[in-house]
């Protein structure tokens, strides 16, 4: 960064380091991205560096490749009206870091740095801000708000991730903001949640959401949760025990999305126990699938995330006993997919630790169930179709039809078999075997 700094100062021009960068470097965090803000216009930076990506031009900023990493270079501007509350509707470049800082969102992200002279420009007390632990909009925060929708989800985060308090002006505007967040697209909503799950507490941007309005526009259904009471079994309403889980849920940001959503159907499914008089949640891990299942295609999650997320809501639920046989163990193992095992336990033992009650106890039993699905991987037993020692073409042989739908009914047959005796799983036991299910299933007509 010194050394772009250093030759666009060669070449008559000024250049600052800005924004997010500044602020980590400064809270003793790790930086991925460096921008720079510079007086040189775009047409001035491609002069002065040789690799030079003209990567978002019209609005001054250009892409420089430099010893082999990639910095944006932005000219120093100011902004026209937010008609789609996401971009402005234009740019004018001016000659003053101040006027640059002035547009941004808040006071701890509007703080530059020149390398060159080693000066801290701070027009808007983003240092005394950071110091105090304190989120505040660069000036009104209304009008910083209305301009840019996405600011209010970003503030949201940033309590989260930087571990600070909202300011009460700043918190108070973002109800205001509302229907201009409304505007920002699916993608860069889920973008922000995904970074919010990096945060040591995320329950922390959650909590913002809710009181603010936020969660009311992206996910209204997990409002349900708010003093919804559960069973004797917990200690607290749904809604509190899912911050507790999303805070003690370890493993990538998209696991911890799946604890925020493993309870999402609670409220819709509870229901008085006839016997007991206590609540009930029936089938609610199957309905909060579904549920999470639409929202996350709504929200533009990708394939093998929201597959992921939807598998851990729907197993989430985890009944395990001392007195599961082996065989039951490995159709747990089968059921879930032994990819996604060792994700569904993290969430399980998050799920105990955010109960309040018999903790101690249900994370004996996970640490049993671990132990016990260790023992059924490393022993190497049939747990899909392909560890059969026999595959498709083989049960294609005995099949009057030829290839079809019978060929996986046969196969999935065998495994329930094998998994229930492992013993059968050779082909001189599996080949009677087929040979009987096939004639009966092509009797069936199925």
């Amino acid at each position: 960064m010194l050394e772009i700094c250093q030759e666009l100062r060669k070449a008559g021009e000024r250049a600052w380091i800005v924004g997010g960068c500044v602020r980590d470097t400064l809270l003793g965090e790790p930086v991925n991205d460096w921008d720079v803000a510079t007086s040189a216009l775009p047409e001035k930076v491609q002069q002065t560096f040789d690799k030079v990506i003209p990567t978002g031009i019209d609005h001054g900023t250009v892409t420089v490749l430099w010893k082999g990493r990639a910095y944006e270079v932005t000219t120093l501007r100011g902004e026209g009206a937010y008609s789609d509350g996401r971009r402005p509707d234009s740019v004018v470049f001016v000659g003053d870091i101040d006027q640059d800082l002035a547009r941004r969102d808040f006071t701890v992200n509007a703080i530059a740095y020149d390398p060159v002279d080693g000066r801290v420009v701070d027009p808007f007390h983003g240092l005394v801000d950071m110091n105090a632990k304190v989120l505040r909009a660069v000036g009104d925060p209304k009008e910083r708000f209305q301009e840019d929708g996405l600011r209010i989800l970003r503030g949201a985060r940033f309590v989260a991730t930087l571990d600070f308090e909202l300011e009460d002006a700043t918190e108070a505007a973002f109800r205001g903001a509302l229907d201009t967040y409304r505007k920002v697209s699916p993608e860069r909503v889920r973008e922000e949640w995904l970074k919010a799950m990096k945060a040591r507490a995320p329950s922390r941007a959650f909590e913002v959401m809710r009181r603010t309005g936020i969660l009311e526009v992206t996910y209204p259904e997990l409002l349900e949760q708010v003093g919804c009471e559960q069973n004797q079994w917990h200690a607290y309403d749904v809604w509190d025990h899912t911050m507790l889980v999303l805070d003690e849920s370890e493993g990538e940001p998209v696991e911890r999305v799946a604890a925020l959503l493993h309870d999402v159907a609670k409220p819709r499914t509870r229901a008085r126990s006839d016997k007991t008089g206590d609540w009930t949640f029936y089938h609610h891990e199957r309905v909060g699938a579904d549920m999470a299942d639409r929202w996350l295609r709504d929200y533009r999650f990708s394939n093998q995330e929201r597959e992921l997320i939807v598998g851990l809501v729907r197993h989430h639920l985890i009944c395990y006993s001392s007195e599961w046989t082996d065989a039951a163990v490995r159709r747990f193992i089968k059921r879930v997919g032994s990819d996604r095992v060792e994700p569904l336990l993290r969430l399980g033992e998050a799920d105990a630790l955010g109960k309040g009650r018999n903790v101690d106890e249900e994370l004996a039993l996970l640490k049993e169930l671990r132990r016990r699905i260790d023992e059924q991987i490393e022993q190497g037993g049939a747990l899909t179709t392909q560890d059969l020692a026999i595959d498709g073409t083989d049960v294609i042989e005995h099949l009057e039809g030829g290839p079809g739908p019978v060929v996986g009914q046969v196969l999935r047959e065998l495994l329930e078999q094998v998994i229930e005796d492992p013993s059968l799983n050779t082909r001189d036991k599996l080949m009677p075997i087929v040979e009987k299910l096939a004639r009966e299933l092509e009797k069936q007509g199925r």
